[in-house]
């Protein structure tokens, strides 16, 4: 494998595997999610960059393997499952985190997005559970080797999810008030 297309490669690795710890959390708080809604909104946020970096990279592989790279090329496509389920898991990500991030922008008067949210998480894990166990095997090494420049752009990546968590950490309020309301009615 070239030289390019092996640290893009890590890269998206690298980002995987700090994703797959992230996500792990982001589970934990589904599984608890009114107890929990301010810790989700704040893992959600953070996931954000990193998952921005893991689209980028993925994407750059995609542009330069379908526009010809030699080198990408020479590396040749993901396998066919692979490549069938990921257009689902791109559009799948981009609308769990786009409901969600409105959902936080807009406080409870679009609590209707809610339904639309918990849908595509539906449709996302089980494209994200495909990917995952696709790649499980490769992704310890590929981080093992990664250099200096990959390791630093998932950490920054993290820093400014970090950022916009805390950031919009006080949005989460108003829906942690409805989601009390909720609960007394019920």
């Amino acid at each position: 494998m070239a030289g390019r297309v092996a640290r893009n490669t890590r890269l998206t690795a690298s980002t995987g595997a700090a994703l797959f710890a992230l996500l792990a959390l982001e589970g934990v708080t589904i599984l608890f999610v009114r107890p929990l809604l301010s810790l989700h909104e704040f893992v959600g946020m953070l996931l954000v960059p990193p998952i921005a970096l893991k689209l980028g990279s993925t994407g750059w592989r995609f542009t330069r393997y379908y526009l010809g790279d030699p080198d990408y090329v020479r590396a040749g496509p993901p396998p066919l499952l692979l490549r069938l389920t990921a257009p689902i898991l791109v559009l799948a990500t981009l609308f769990v985190f786009a409901t969600g991030v409105a959902m936080l922008a807009l406080g409870p008067r679009s609590h209707g997005l809610i339904g639309l949210h918990k849908a595509s998480l539906v449709v996302w894990f089980a494209a994200t559970a495909v990917h995952v166990l696709g790649h499980i095997r490769s992704v310890p090494a590929l981080v093992r080797g990664s250099g200096r420049t990959q390791r630093r752009l998932v950490v920054a990546a993290v820093v400014v999810g970090l950022a916009a968590a805390a950031a919009t950490a006080s949005l989460i309020h108003p829906w942690t008030t409805w989601a009390a309301h909720q609960r007394e009615h019920e």
